[in-house]
């Protein structure tokens, strides 16, 4: 039989016996839908687990009770959106409220009842033992609803759109097929005079942009269609509810350029970069002003972030982040650091933890965008898709943004691309110089080839 270090045995009674009561004051909620169950010490009612409705008067009565319990801090789960409400109202009220992860709090096999839940989290969270989700200042808080919102009706506009490109193949109207974009400025004319009627291919491809390389027969062949009542209807209407969602969409980016303005923290205007095309998505204001003024920094100096991609990410953290102690764990907040499955001293699996996070989503596609930047963190790329798949190589480049983005947002500092040539230089050196070291342990010396002249 195989014995057991002894050194280990005594390090995990010692362990054991630190385990101490941290928060006396804590409580445990388990969220419903309907009612929310809550659990406080023992000692500080007789009935020491109640359950109180989802209405507002009884979060109320829900938070007066805590009080009386001379509770200060609150850990709950975070299930679906529930939570919200009540996590407002207990912070608004001065408890300092801790949202877990409900796979972090998993409760011992065994019985599971909503008593047990709010008791289990309650102990827990009296030894110490939850770590509370990031969330961001309440100010950031509306910035990152505002920006959701604004996503929510751009996909809702995107539906639309193919319900425009299915009413013209119903018809027959091949129009996608010569034009890349049917809601661009000549897409949008010719849909708006086949609504108000007109029928002739040769007056409708007259409406083509400069740009467009189909010629004027081409549209006009692709034009004839049977015009059925039923599919121009259709059409009819994807094209009003289109309209629509625009006006929402020019609403929303006024209260998210309101609400930019309520967080400026610094003045000036950021230094004039390379010049880049305005994404066809992005609100109508002067976004990378707005995003400066609040961070310090233009964080759109950083090749392949965008106006939007900057306020993606800053939406989700805001420009603070004392939060993060280092820029690995606010890398591994993300879900884009390297995992550490390590099992008998070997590695098992360096697997990215499975995160939705809507900052790293908007850091991926950023990333995946550098794939032609002549610029250093392209060639990264470049380097980093031929040594591994691409969605890995994605993962690591989305890491190294995330990674200039703290420190930017940390120290301060601008960014400043050295370009592609002097990435390649320095990776050149770097590896001739390892070819040196591995040559100098076997004896070898590395000789340069004589270039012919």
């Amino acid at each position: 039989m195989k014995q057991r270090n002894p050194g280990l045995l005594v390090k995990a009674v010692k362990s054991r016996a630190a385990l101490c009561i941290t928060h006396p004051n804590a409580a445990g909620i388990d969220i419903g839908s309907a009612s929310h169950f809550v659990a406080v010490p023992p000692d500080r009612d007789e009935q020491a687990v109640r359950e109180f409705a989802s209405f507002t008067v009884d979060l109320h009565a829900l938070a007066d009770w805590l009080d009386a319990c001379s509770v200060d801090t609150v850990a709950m789960e975070s299930t679906g959106v529930y939570w919200i409400p009540l996590f407002e109202l207990l912070e608004s009220r001065g408890f300092t409220v801790l949202l877990v992860n409900a796979r972090h709090v998993k409760n011992v096999s065994g019985r599971k009842s909503d008593v047990l839940d709010c008791q289990w989290l309650q102990q827990l969270m009296s030894y110490g033992l939850l770590n509370g989700a990031f969330r961001p200042a309440d100010q950031v808080c509306v910035l990152r609803s505002l920006w959701r919102q604004r996503g929510m009706l751009l996909r809702s506009q995107g539906r639309y759109v193919q319900h425009m490109q299915k009413a013209l193949t119903q018809m027959n109207v091949q129009l996608a097929n010569v034009i890349s974009d049917v809601v661009g400025e000549t897409g949008q004319k010719i849909l708006r005079a086949i609504i108000a009627g007109e029928r002739d291919g040769q007056v409708l491809a007259a409406m083509k942009n400069a740009r467009i390389h189909a010629s004027v027969d081409e549209i006009a062949k692709s034009l004839q269609g049977n015009w059925r009542t039923e599919h121009l209807f259709a059409l009819q209407q994807a094209l009003d509810a289109f309209d629509f969602i625009g006006l929402q969409l020019a609403q929303c980016d006024q209260h998210i350029e309101a609400q930019l303005q309520s967080l400026q923290a610094h003045d000036g205007e950021p230094a004039k970069g390379k010049k880049r095309g305005r994404a066809r998505n992005a609100p109508k204001f002067d976004l990378r002003t707005q995003l400066f003024r609040m961070c310090g920094v233009d964080l759109t100096r950083i090749d392949g972030i965008d106006v939007t991609t900057a306020l993606a990410v800053i939406s989700e953290t805001g420009a603070d982040m004392s939060r993060f102690p280092s820029v690995g764990h606010f890398t591994s907040w993300l879900g884009l650091c390297p995992g550490t499955k390590i099992t008998g001293g070997k590695v098992m699996s360096g697997k990215t933890k499975r995160v939705a996070n809507r900052a790293a989503q908007a850091l991926r596609l950023a990333a995946a965008a550098l794939r032609s930047s002549q610029s250093a963190l392209g060639a990264y790329f470049r380097r980093l898709c031929a040594r591994m798949d691409r969605p890995k190589a994605v993962t690591a480049a989305a890491h190294k943004l995330a990674r200039l983005i703290y420190t930017l947002l940390t120290k301060g500092e601008e960014y400043t691309d050295q370009g592609q040539d002097y990435y390649e230089e320095r990776y050149r050196e770097r590896v001739l110089r390892h070819l040196s070291q591995r040559a100098k342990q076997m004896g070898l010396k590395l000789v340069p080839e004589q270039q012919p002249a």
